[in-house]
Order: structure tokens, then sequence, then C-alpha cells
């Protein structure tokens, strides 16, 4: 087993730039592979987008995707992924992917991911279409195809890959819990907590394209129809081979 730092360039690490992007190539494979991205110098090459939302509304729901600070009350000095948007459409996708490369060709894997990121959506609050913590879906999981918002019949944005709908997991994604962060508090100016979920047990199975590329999926699917923010501090991904 190897247990490599994404924010750290080893010697194991080839860095490659293609048309989409730059992505590290893993070496050896065949082993289980380890990564952890913690976001102190930048986003590591992941990215933000949004899905489940009608096509040029960007403003009308709030959306952000940056790389920031994270929120002072934390006690914990540091940056993270910030993703936030205004769930208008009872339905909103707020997600990161990223692609990794240098897998086994067309080979299946058993993913595992653990997140560890900041909410300030409280227990047991109520809200419009649900509550802004238990109805607001954690997901996690991987594609050979690059997971993007694509535009439908209707001009909504749907999401290319199945990450299933809100409290049910798709093909391609499992649901990890919801951003419920145990404290009863309920404003929208409610301190953030770091919470934690995984998939460890239940692993998703997954399959490398004819490159041995693969493209990570992360994202909360939202049946709150309120804002939702986030601050993305750990994600760590476990590859087995199968």
């Amino acid at each position: 087993m190897r247990v490599l730092s994404a924010g750290v360039t080893l010697p194991l690490w080839l860095m490659l730039c293609a048309g989409t992007g730059c992505a590290r190539q893993l070496s050896a494979p065949e082993d289980v592979v380890e990564l952890s991205f913690g976001f102190e110098a930048g986003p590591e090459d992941w990215r933000g987008a949004f899905a489940d939302y009608p096509s040029g509304s960007e403003q009308d729901f709030r959306l952000a995707f940056e790389h920031r600070a994270l929120p002072a009350e934390l006690g914990t000095p540091g940056s993270a992924l910030y993703l936030a948007g205004d769930n208008r459409s009872d339905d909103l996708f707020m997600f990161l992917t990223r692609e990794i490369t240098g897998l086994r060709p067309q080979a299946s894997y058993a993913l595992t991911v653990e997140l560890v990121l900041a909410s300030n959506a409280g227990s047991g609050c109520t809200g419009i279409g649900g509550a802004p913590g238990e109805s607001v879906y954690l997901k996690a999981g991987a594609s050979p195809t690059e997971p993007r918002a694509i535009p439908d019949a209707d001009g909504s944005l749907r999401l290319n890959v199945d990450k299933g709908s809100q409290a049910s997991g798709g093909a391609n994604a499992q649901v990890l819990g919801n951003i419920a962060n145990g404290l009863p508090q309920c404003s929208t100016e409610a301190p953030f907590r770091l919470i934690t979920r995984s998939n460890a047990g239940t692993p998703l199975l997954t399959t490398t394209d004819e490159r041995g590329a693969l493209w990570l999926l992360v994202g909360t699917d939202s049946g709150f129809e309120g804002t939702t923010r986030l601050y993305y501090d750990t994600i760590r991904v476990t590859l087995e081979p199968r």
C-alpha cells in the first residue's frame, strides 16, 4: 500500500497536463492507492460545478466556488474548498470533481472516500422543502467519464453521470450521510463545525477508462430550498484493485 499526500510532490508522482487540465499520475497501479487532499496551497486540480438548476440562473442561485480560509470560529488555521448555493430548484447539486490517471486501464476498483468538511447546518432544524442539515445529502463516487452539467431539453443543467436523486445514490455515487453538524442552532448565521463522513465498509465499485483514468466526484444533493455553504477541508480516497 502506498500512502501519498496530494499536496506534496514526491518522486512517485508524474505530472501530466492534458487539454482538460493537470492530473497527477500514480505509479505502481497494482497497489492499493491512497490519496489525501488538504487544500492548503490551492484547489489541487479539483474543480467546482453545479447541476439541477435552470441554465443561466447562476446569479439567482448565488453559486460560488472558491479556495478560501476556513471559518475563524473553527479555531483551526487552514484553507478549504468553498461551495455555496441558494437552492431555488429544490434539487441543487453542488459538486467537486478531479481526474486521476496512471491506474490500470479498464480495471475495477473499490473506492472508499472520507470527507472532512465544515457545515453550519444545525441538527433538527426545519426549512422550506426540507431540513437545512438532514435534507442535504452528501455524496461521493467516481466515473470513467468526466462529470459535467449538460443542458437537457427543458434548458436545465443535469449531471451526465448517475449520482442518484437526493437521498438515493446511483451507479457513480453513494450517499455518505447528510450535512447536519450536531448543533441545535438553526440560524443562517450559525457557527460552522467540522464533520466527517465516509463510506468505509461499503466501498463503491468503479471502473477506469482505456487510459487508466478515473474522475472522482464529491457533492451535495439538496432538498432544502435555502442557502447551503460548505468548506471541504480534507478529501481522502482509497482505491483497491478488484
